[in-house]
C-alpha cells in the first residue's frame, strides 16, 4: 500500500518525529511505502503536480495538524474529495491551538489522534488503511449549481461576486459564517459534492479572522478541485497565495475583473449544466427552424393562443371584474384582447363584438362637427354616438351569429325578426365595422352641417343630439336587443385601437373627449343590461398614457375597475418566452433554462442572456421578441446553431436603433410636436447630473416650462432611470411605475443622485 504524508514544515521538531516514523516502519517490514511531500521532485515542473500526483497515487493520506497550514488543509480536502481515506495526527507535546481549531470547526468533525514520540506515530501508521473513506454525494444540485465561501464580514469584493453571480442567474448555496459560525466538514463535503462550482475568496492576512477563512478556504478549494467541479479561488493583489494554490489563483488587481473571471465561471457551470441534461431536439437546426411569434400580436393572431401566458390580469378581465384593460405600447394589449376574444367565443351561447377601429374614422367627425361644438354639447353628441354605435353593432353581430340558426329554432324566429327590422331602419351601413363607423361619423358631419353650418360654440339640447344621431327611438334597438339577449348567456363587447385614429403629434382634448364618451357610453350599456338581468360586460383596450390623461381631466375615472398591463417580473417575462421557444416540437414540461441553453450561449459580458436581454426590453414582451429575433437573425443568417457573442452585439445595435426610433416617436406624441430630442443624446455617455440633463433637453428644443414634464416622461418610458450613490440604478419597472416614488427617491437624493440611461440604448446612442 502507498500513503502520502502531508505536513507543515514550520515545526522541525514535528518534522523530525515523521521522519523516525517513516523509518521505523520500513524497518518493520510493514507492506506501506510512506511518501513524505518533501520527497517529491518538483525542478522543472508546476510545485502542485507532484503533490498532486502523490495524493493520486496513494491508497490513503496521512495528515499532521499539530500546527494549522493552509497546504496541508488543501491537500485534506483534495484527497477526501479524490473519495480517499484522510488520517489526522496532532503531536500532543505542542500546545493545541484550541481557539482556533473550534471557529474553524472542520477538523475536531473530522476527527484526530494525537501522538507524543516516534514510537506512537509508529503505532499509529501500522493500524491505518484505505478503507472507509468519507462517502462523496452523487446527486447534483441543478437548482444552486454554486457553492460560495462566505467570508466572516462583508467587503466590496464579495458583495461584487455575488451581485456577478446572480447578473448570472447562478443559483447558489453559500456557507454563511454569521448564521454558522463553524464550518461542519461533512457539510461542507454535501455541499461541495452537489455543486457543479465552487467560489472561494483569499482574504489579505491583516484582515479580522483572516486566518480561520483561509484555512477554511485550503479545505474547500481542495474538495472542489479532487472532486473535479469548477474551482475559482481569488485573492487580493496583496497575497497570500499559498504554494499549493499558486498556480491556479486569480489576483484581484480590482474589482472590475470579478465580472470577466465570474462569466468565464458562469460559462463552464451552464455547459456542465447542459452536458449533465441534454434536450432531446428536433433534427436539423433548431434555431433557424424554430419559430418565436411576431413582436406585433395582430400579426399572430392564428397561432397565439398556442403559447399565450394567461396572466392575472386575463383572468380578471375574463371573470367581468374590469372594464379597462391599460398598458403602455408593447406590452401585450392586443394580445390580451384576441384571447379574450377567443376565449369568450368559445362558448356558442356568448355573443362577442370585438371592435377594432382600422385608420382615422374619426378624423372627420372632429374637424366637421367638434370644432363647432361647445365644451358640453361635444360629451353629450360624443357619448350619444357611441352609444348608438355600441348598440348597432351587438344587434349586427346577433344577426350575423344566427342568420341560419333563426331558421332552425323556433325559439329564435319571432326575435330575431324584429331585431332585424329594427335594425334596418338605423344607418349603420354594410361593410365591416371600420366602414360601419366611418359612415356614421360622415352622415353625422353631414346633418350637423346642413342644420347648424359652420358656425362655432354651437350649444345643442339633448333632443337636437338625439335628432342627429339616432334615426329612430333608440329605445326600440334597445327593447328589440334585450329581448333577444334573453335565449343567449353573456355578451362581451370589446373595443381596442381607439387610439389608431388620433393624431402621431400629440393628443388633443378632443381626444380625451372621445375615449371619455366611449367609456361613459360603454358604461351606460352595461348597467342597463344588467338591470334588466343579461350578463353583459364591456372592456375598452387604452394606451396608459391616454388614460394617464383621462384620469387628469376627470379624477372619476381613476376609480374605474381596470387590469394595468405593467410588467414588473423577470420570471415572469421568461415564462411568456419559455411558452413560444417550447412551440416548437418540445413537451410542454420543458424547463425555460434547458430550451434556451440550446438556442444561446448561456452569458454575455458576465450576464446571463435571458436576463440580459430582459433588461433591456422596458419591461415590454413586444420589445423582449424583438431583441432576441434581431440576435437570432444574425446567427441564423450567418449559419450558426446558436446565438453568439457576436450576435447579441449586433442584434443589440439593430435592436436599439429601432426602440430609438419609436422613443422618439412617443415623446414626439406627447410634446406634440418633432424634435428629434431622443436623439440629442448621441455621444452624451450613459450618466448624466440634473445640470447636464437639461442641457441636452434645452439643445433639443425643449422650453423652460416643459423641462419637468419631458423628464417625467424619460422616467416614465423608462429611457432614463435615477441612481443614488453607490446603489444600482432604479428604473420605472423596478418601482412598479410609480411616480412618486421615483420623485420622493430624486428629492431626497439631490446631489447625490445622476440619471442614467437605459442600457437598452447605449448600443445605439453611444457608439
Amino acid at each position: 500500500m502507498k500513503s502520502f504524508f502531508a505536513y507543515p514544515s514550520s515545526q522541525s521538531e514535528v518534522l523530525k518525529v515523521i521522519r523516525s516514523a517513516k523509518d521505523q516502519v520500513a524497518r518493520s517490514g510493514l507492506q506501506l511505502d510512506i511518501q513524505l511531500w518533501e520527497e517529491n521532485e518538483i525542478c522543472g515542473r508546476p510545485l502542485t503536480s507532484p503533490i498532486f500526483d502523490g495524493i493520486k497515487d496513494a491508497d490513503f493520506l496521512i495528515a499532521d495538524i499539530t500546527s494549522l497550514n493552509f497546504n496541508v488543509t488543501f491537500e485534506i480536502g483534495y484527497s477526501i474529495g479524490l473519495g480517499k481515506r484522510v488520517y489526522l495526527t496532532r503531536n500532543s507535546n505542542f500546545r493545541r491551538t484550541g481557539d482556533l481549531i473550534d471557529k474553524i470547526g472542520i477538523f475536531d468533525t473530522l476527527g484526530f489522534q494525537s501522538y507524543a514520540d516516534q514510537d506512537d506515530l509508529r503505532k499509529l501508521i501500522a493500524g491505518f488503511d484505505g478503507g472507509n473513506p468519507i462517502p462523496l454525494r452523487a446527486v447534483l444540485n441543478v437548482r444552486s449549481p454554486v457553492y460560495l465561501l462566505r467570508t466572516p464580514q462583508s467587503n466590496s469584493s464579495e458583495l461584487a461576486i455575488i451581485s456577478r453571480i446572480k447578473k448570472a442567474r447562478l443559483g447558489f448555496r453559500a456557507y454563511m459564517p454569521s448564521d454558522d459560525p463553524r464550518l461542519s466538514a461533512s457539510q461542507a463535503i454535501d455541499d461541495v459534492s452537489a455543486c457543479f462550482g465552487a467560489i472561494v475568496t483569499l482574504l489579505p492576512l491583516d484582515f479580522a479572522d483572516a486566518e480561520v477563512h483561509n484555512i477554511r478556504a485550503a479545505f474547500v478549494s481542495g474538495l472542489a478541485l479532487g472532486m473535479g467541479k469548477l474551482t475559482t479561488i481569488l485573492q487580493p493583489r496583496t497575497g497570500p497565495a499559498p504554494l499549493d494554490v499558486r498556480d491556479i489563483v486569480k489576483t484581484l488587481a480590482s474589482d472590475d475583473l470579478i465580472t470577466e473571471i465570474i462569466g468565464e465561471f458562469a460559462l463552464d457551470v451552464t455547459e456542465r449544466l447542459q452536458a449533465d441534461d441534454p434536450l432531446p431536439l428536433p433534427k436539423g437546426n433548431f434555431l433557424a427552424e424554430m419559430s418565436i411569434g411576431d413582436p406585433v400580436a395582430e400579426n399572430e393572431f392564428q397561432t397565439l393562443g398556442s403559447y399565450y401566458l394567461r396572466t392575472d390580469q386575463f383572468q380578471r378581465a375574463s371573470r367581468g371584474e374590469v372594464n379597462l384593460v391599460v398598458g403602455r405600447k408593447g406590452a401585450g394589449k392586443t394580445a390580451l384582447f384576441s384571447q379574450l376574444r377567443n376565449a369568450k367565443r368559445n362558448n356558442v351561447q356568448n355573443i362577442v363584438v370585438d371592435l377594432k377601429p382600422e385608420g382615422y374614422q374619426l378624423i372627420r367627425l372632429k374637424e366637421d362637427v367638434l370644432d363647432y361644438l361647445a365644451d358640453g354639447a361635444r360629451m353629450h353628441l360624443i357619448t350619444a354616438l357611441f352609444e348608438y354605435v355600441f348598440y348597432l353593432e351587438i344587434c349586427y353581430k346577433l344577426l350575423e351569429k344566427d342568420q341560419d340558426r333563426h331558421l332552425r329554432d323556433p325559439r329564435l324566429y319571432d326575435l330575431y325578426n324584429n331585431l332585424q327590422e329594427v335594425y334596418k331602419s338605423g344607418a349603420a351601413g354594410e361593410g365591416d365595422f371600420s366602414e360601419r363607423l366611418q359612415g356614421l361619423s360622415r352622415d353625422l358631419a353631414t346633418s350637423f352641417q346642413k342644420r347648424f353650418g359652420t358656425t362655432s360654440d354651437q350649444r345643442l339640447t339633448a333632443a337636437e343630439v338625439t335628432e342627429l344621431i339616432h334615426k329612430h327611438n333608440i329605445r326600440d334597438i334597445r327593447k328589440a336587443m334585450s329581448d333577444y339577449l334573453s335565449v343567449k348567456e353573456s355578451v362581451w363587447v370589446l373595443f381596442d385601437n381607439l387610439d389608431k385614429g388620433w393624431s402621431s403629434h400629440g393628443l388633443t382634448d378632443d381626444d380625451i373627449l372621445i375615449l371619455r364618451g366611449l367609456i361613459d357610453a360603454a358604461r351606460k350599456i352595461q348597467r342597463q343590461m344588467q338591470s334588466e338581468r343579461h350578463d353583459f360586460n364591456c372592456v375598452v383596450f387604452v394606451r396608459n398614457d391616454v388614460y394617464q390623461l383621462l384620469v387628469e381631466a376627470s379624477s372619476d375615472y381613476g376609480k374605474e375597475s381596470r387590469a394595468t398591463l405593467d410588467w414588473t417580473d423577470s420570471d415572469l417575462l421568461r415564462e411568456m418566452l419559455r411558452k413560444r421557444l417550447i412551440y416548437n416540437s418540445l413537451p410542454d414540461s420543458t424547463p425555460f433554462e434547458r430550451v434556451w441553453a440550446q438556442i444561446c450561449i448561456s452569458h454575455y459580458q458576465g450576464e446571463e442572456t435571458s436576463q440580459f436581454i430582459i433588461d433591456r426590453s422596458l419591461m415590454r414582451p413586444r420589445n423582449l421578441i424583438k431583441l432576441l429575433s434581431h440576435c437570432r437573425g444574425f446567427a441564423v443568417g450567418m449559419g450558426r446553431a446558436r446565438i453568439e457573442e457576436v450576435d447579441f452585439e449586433k442584434g443589440l445595435k439593430a435592436y436599439s436603433l429601432d426602440l430609438i426610433t419609436e422613443a422618439d416617436q412617443e415623446l414626439t406624441d406627447i410634446i406634440g410636436r418633432d424634435t428629434n430630442l431622443i436623439y440629442h443624446f448621441i455621444g452624451e455617455g450613459e450618466a448624466f447630473t440634473a445640470t447636464h440633463l437639461k442641457e441636452i433637453l434645452v439643445g433639443g428644443g425643449i422650453s423652460q416650462e416643459q423641462l419637468e414634464s419631458v423628464t417625467n416622461f424619460m422616467l416614465y418610458y423608462g429611457f432614463l432611470g435615477v441612481k443614488i450613490g453607490a446603489n444600482a440604478p432604479k428604473f420605472i419597472f423596478d418601482v412598479a411605475y410609480d411616480m412618486k416614488l421615483i420623485g420622493v427617491l430624486i428629492m431626497k437624493a439631490k446631489e447625490d443622485m445622476v440619471y442614467v440611461l437605459n442600457p437598452a440604448f447605449h448600443a445605439g446612442l453611444n457608439f
